[in-house]
């Protein structure tokens, strides 16, 4: 077994010294205003804007979730990262009502769009939003990281032993809430664009060692066979008669423990088609955790090229997270290397650990230390930009740019203590992670709905959208207090709820065949209270709506790309096509 050494720790000391460096710039560099430490000052360059959102997204979350699901079920998980054409929909659809209406949150568009309602009601579920699902699962995956490559953080103090999963989590947090608290957006999106290049570089070479020992991409083929490299999979598992036929699980003294209609770490072909393009399109385009990093550039132009190319980018996770799953699978299922068989959600930091030679391994390491500091820094960042423009400058109208910075750095710290307290729930509670990766996709279809319905048809109005988010999140937060107590096993809630009963049906329908239920659920609540109710005035709503667009406002939208956007986007469309055409088993 492998563990960090001196020269692996020199490659982290070296990363983290960089990131400092950054920090220190950055904070030297910004003013003290409201548009300048929630938007970096609106004079992102494209390529930062497009690193940021990038970083933002790949998560070690991502990273140990999609590296497990490789090991596991093969390339399923990669519909998630193939839907880069969504970030084309955000940089050609929706770019250009943000970037006119100089919004600064997701919400205070709706508002613009809607009314105050519908801003509050989005303002509140997706501060939630981020806390139950980023910053949870976030914390999580760093535990596993830590626990598996950096054992030696483990401190003894008299009798009290705290753990490598809390040192590393507790320092990674703290150490990322403080270069939030003090730069603001332009911290997060300069940082974002160093921790770009680190893991790309880092997952690389873990990718290039795997393959060199296995003996190719032919041999990784003939392992894993034609199912692992399969995009679509059946509505069942092999073996399994029927979708809607309960799967049952006993003990060992022959007692029932559980029954479900879904299976853990397999993806059927149905909800990949319906439900991820709903959860892709409202992170990419509506979601304020991502579309922060585009409000951050200086024009359209800008902000469109940054889109383009974050969508580029996000072509990689597919070649270096996913597959290196399946090398790890293959390595253990060969014998190359023993100790890699039956890796899960370990299988990235177990070849990090096995696979990689002094050095290398470091700047592996650094890579998905990078990735946790990125996906955690941008939910500060993003939750202390709704919590004081959404919350506290709609109560405070008059308030200081220097009081609105205090108060965003107050948020940001606060959303730290957050995080820490939050560590030991994801240490303890069993199937924490699984549960957090739905907890979107029963929170986000209402969001989608509102989004585009509101967009694309002017008759939607405020009725339709408030009901519309009240029923659909109603909806989300019913599936979610369902399935709480089974997935945290609560005392009296082990086994789940009675086979047959209600909750029992609500508790096993698989999670994306639910979302898609929300999402249909909340449009038609969406489309007909506004049919019932009186439309809204064109006037109230220019520019925010297709159809009320001026043609004024259509001109300079023409006038902000040309040839080399479109050959680009065309670019990312094929390589997305190739991909969907390879992976066919």
């Amino acid at each position: 077994m492998s563990h960090i050494n001196s020269l692996d720790w020199l490659m982290i000391a070296l990363y983290f010294g960089i990131l400092a460096a950054v920090a220190w710039w950055v904070v030297r560099k910004g003013k003290d205003s409201s548009t300048d430490y929630f938007l970096a000052g609106r004079n992102l360059g494209w390529w930062v804007v497009g690193a940021s959102i990038f970083a933002s997204n790949i998560g070690s979350e991502h990273i140990v979730g999609l590296a497990g699901s490789g090991a596991t079920s093969g390339v399923a998980m990669a519909h998630y990262e193939l839907h880069a054409w969504c970030l084309l929909v955000l940089a050609w659809v929706f770019i250009p009502f943000y970037m006119r209406s100089m919004v600064f949150t997701m919400p205070e568009f709706l508002e613009r769009r809607f009314n105050e309602k519908s801003r509050y009601v989005l303002s509140v579920v997706s501060l939630i939003t981020f806390v139950v699902s980023k910053i949870a699962v976030g914390v999580f995956a760093g535990g596993v990281v830590f626990g598996s490559l950096l054992p030696e953080l483990t401190i003894h103090i008299g009798g009290i032993t705290i753990d490598s999963f809390w040192t590393g989590s507790v320092l990674v947090i703290v150490l990322t809430g403080l270069y939030t608290t003090l730069g603001g957006m332009r911290a997060v999106a300069y940082n974002d664009a160093v921790q770009v290049v680190v893991l790309i570089v880092g997952s690389a070479l873990l990718t290039g060692y795997g393959l060199s020992v296995l003996g190719g991409w032919e041999e990784l083929r003939r392992i894993c066979g034609s199912e692992m490299f399969n995009l679509w999979k059946p509505l069942t598992p092999p073996g399994v008669e029927s979708t809607w036929a309960p799967v049952m699980e006993f003990d060992t003294a022959g007692k029932l423990t559980r029954q479900a209609w879904y299976f853990n770490g397999y993806f059927p072909w149905l909800g990949m088609l319906f439900c991820a393009p709903i959860i892709g399109l409202w992170y990419w385009c509506t979601d304020q955790y991502i579309v922060q990093r585009a409000l951050g550039a200086p024009n359209e132009t800008v902000a469109r090229q940054g889109s383009i190319f974050a969508a580029f980018l996000k072509l990689f996770p597919v070649y270096l997270f996913i597959i290196p799953g399946l090398i790890c699978f293959a390595l253990g299922k060969s014998g190359k290397i023993p100790e890699l068989a039956g890796a899960t959600n370990d299988a990235f930091p177990r070849m990090v650990q096995h696979l990689l030679p002094s050095g290398i391994r470091g700047i592996v390491v650094a890579g998905l230390l990078s990735a946790l500091m990125s996906s955690l820094a941008g939910v500060f960042n993003a939750c202390s930009t709704l919590f004081t423009i959404d919350i506290y400058q709609k109560w405070n109208p008059k308030a200081s740019e220097a009081k609105l910075v205090s108060v965003g750095r107050t948020a940001t710290v606060i959303m730290v203590l957050v995080a820490l307290l939050w560590i030991p729930v994801v240490k303890n509670a069993a199937g924490l992670y699984d549960y957090l990766q739905a907890v979107q996709g029963y929170l986000a279809p209402p969001i989608f709905v509102v989004f585009f319905l509101g967009v694309f048809f002017k008759r939607m109005n405020a009725q339709g959208a408030l009901w519309a988010m009240l029923i659909g999140f109603a909806l989300g937060l019913y599936r979610m207090a369902v399935d709480t107590p089974v997935t945290l096993k609560l005392s009296g809630f082990e086994t789940g709820y009675t086979p047959g009963s209600l909750l029992w049906i609500t508790n096993n329908m698989y999670f994306q065949y639910f979302s898609v239920l929300i999402t249909i659920v909340s449009a038609i609540v969406m489309v007909a209270v506004s049919l019932m109710t009186a439309p809204p005035k064109d006037s109230e709503i220019q520019g925010l709506t297709f159809a009320t667009t001026s043609a004024a406002e259509k001109a300079a939208s023409r006038a902000s790309w040309g040839t080399g956007e479109v050959v680009a986007s065309g670019l990312v469309l094929v390589l997305i096509l190739a991909s969907y055409l390879y992976f066919q088993g």
